[in-house]
Parts: structure tokens; sequence; C-alpha cells
């Protein structure tokens, strides 16, 4: 850590630089997913090394050969960028997705160390961060594009949906200012109502299972403006038609507990046909586990629902870095 503050030493009157603060940021972001610290020492060097301030050569004396191996990792990765016309949101839709899925595929191709990845996800993340706000310029639009079409879908791959979900939202603002500003307002102008409703849902609900002997904590779920936008474009819809808009999470002892739980919120609400997914019994590709269902609550307003253990959850956040074990790794 000294050796990047001297790099980049503190503004007098004006704390520290912020280049420093994007380093310190990127240590944070990995220190909450719970890497090892062989990748908080990568993350933290990861932007001078970038930016030309640290050789490979350098690191590898001061902090060693693994240090060194992820960050060369993330230099390659690095040199891969999204082509000029779908970078500039020019290209075809399905001229992105061609490109970007082509791109993921060279990425994973370059990974032999997930913590590479993960690095990598934390600088962009952390280069999204930076941007503010308002910034809507060429330069903003093209890193968001890129972190779109080629990062969000990697940290969905690798299981980390709370990377995932910041770095939609955060693409988001900047490729679709309007629409994320709409939505923003709009759920904004709901929000006590929307809290009073999930409140006494999530009363109600906890005293349904605690009466069916089911030892359960339930909580209201934070929704991302990318996912709701998505739905409302996938679908048609306006954003009172979203159903997880109010959305609940419950979270249980075990697989079994997880059906019995289903089976108290149906008894409560009336399920919607169609909108049930049992990815417990049939998890997703990244391993995601989890109970989907949709009812309808009280007044007519559609609640969402889902079911799942501690351990569900944390790989539903943390992915890889759940179960990924780092001892031994060259």
């Amino acid at each position: 850590i000294e050796g990047v503050f001297a790099l980049y030493p503190a503004q007098a009157g004006a704390g520290p630089s912020p280049r420093l603060r994007a380093a310190l940021d990127i240590l944070e972001i990995l220190a909450l997913l719970g890497l090892d610290d062989e990748a908080l020492v990568a993350g933290l060097f990861c932007v001078p090394m970038l930016e030309g301030k640290l050789s490979l050569e350098t690191i590898r004396g001061a902090e060693g050969e693994t240090c060194a191996r992820l960050l060369a990792g993330v230099q390659r990765m690095d040199a891969l960028h999204v082509g000029p016309d779908e970078g500039a949101g020019r290209g075809s839709l399905a001229s992105r997705e061609r490109q970007g899925e082509k791109l993921r595929r060279m990425l994973v191709s370059l990974i032999d160390d997930p913590r590479v990845a993960l690095v990598k996800l934390a600088e962009r993340v952390q280069a999204l961060r930076s941007l503010g706000t308002r910034d809507t310029g060429p330069v903003a639009v093209k890193l968001a594009r890129e972190a779109m079409d080629i990062y969000a879908p990697l940290a969905h791959r690798l299981g980390v949906g709370q990377i995932k979900w910041e770095i939609e939202d955060l693409a988001f603002r900047h490729i679709h200012p309007a629409e994320y500003r709409r939505i923003a307002a709009l759920l904004d102008e709901r929000r006590t109502d929307r809290e009073r409703f999930i409140g006494e849902a999530s009363a109600r609900l906890g005293a349904a299972l605690a009466a069916a002997g089911i030892e359960a904590h339930v909580s209201g779920r934070v929704k991302h403006l990318y996912s709701i936008w998505r739905k409302m474009q996938r679908k048609g819809l306006e954003i009172s038609e979203v159903y997880d808009v109010r959305a609940l999470r419950v979270m249980v002892a075990g697989p079994t507990e997880c059906y019995s739980a289903l089976g108290t919120v149906h008894g409560l609400w009336r399920n919607l046909p169609g909108e049930f997914d049992d990815y417990i019994a049939n998890p997703k590709p990244n391993g995601y586990r989890s109970l989907h269902t949709a009812v309808m609550g009280e007044g007519g307003k559609v609640l969402e629902v889902q079911i799942r253990t501690a351990d569900m959850h944390r790989e539903a956040e943390f992915g890889i870095c759940a179960h990924w074990h780092y001892k031994g790794v060259d």
C-alpha cells in the first residue's frame, strides 16, 4: 500500500489523488468478495500497472510470481476491446451480440485462474463508478457498452451476481440516460407505497411461516433498474406491470424447507400461472439455485417471492468466490 501511495501522492489539502482512490476502491471491492491476499495485492497494483507506472518485472520482484501472473492476465484481458461500431453503439443489436460473444470466449480462453477475471471485473466496476452520474460523452458510452457487452456477461458466467448487477445498472445509466432517469423517478415516486406494501407482506408471510413451523428470515429484495427496464422492453410492459418491482426474499435452513415455504406462500396468496421457476431442481448453467414464484398480493398487486438457503444466497451473490479455494494455486 505504501508503494501505491508513493506512486499517487496526496494532493495538498485535497486528500488522496483520484488514481489512489481508484486503487483503494478496487481493493475494497475484492475484499468484499472475500478474495485472498495475493488477489488483493494484485487489485491494489492493477491501476498503476495498466497505466504503465509499474512494470510486471517490478511487481514480480516486490510481490512474487503469483501476483505478477495475475496482473499479466489482467493486462491481456485489457488488450481486448469492443470494435468501433459496437463500442460506439452504432452496429445492430445482433452485431453487438456476436462481437460480445466472440470477445467473451476470448476472455475466458485467456483466464487460467478465476482471480484474474475477478480483479479485472473489480477494475471495470471502479471505472464505471468514476464516470459520475451525468457523463454521457462518447468515452463514457464506449466504456459502458463494453462493460454491458463483455463484463456483465462474464460476471454472470462466474455467478457473481453482486458484480453483474452493479455493472448493468452503472452501464445502463450511461447508455440510456433518459430511460435510466425515467425509471428511477417512477420508482422513487412510489417508494413509500411500495415499502409499506412490502413491509405488510413480509410480516404476513413471516407469521404464516412461523405458524407452519418453518424457521425463516423474510425481507424485501433490492431491485435493479436495468433488470426492470429490460423486462419492460422484452415484454412490452409498463413499470406497474413488472412483477418483481415488489419482491420478497425468504431464507430458510435447507432445500426441503424451501419447498415447504413455497407451499406456505401459495397457500397465502394465489400464484400466477407460468410465473414459477425451480432453479433448485434445475440450476442455471452458472450454478444459480433458488425458487422463484409470483403471486397476487393484497389489492391485486403482484408480488415476486424468491426462496433459498443461506448457501444458495451466498453463491448467488459471490458465485465462484463462495467456493473457490485459493490454496495450492501456483
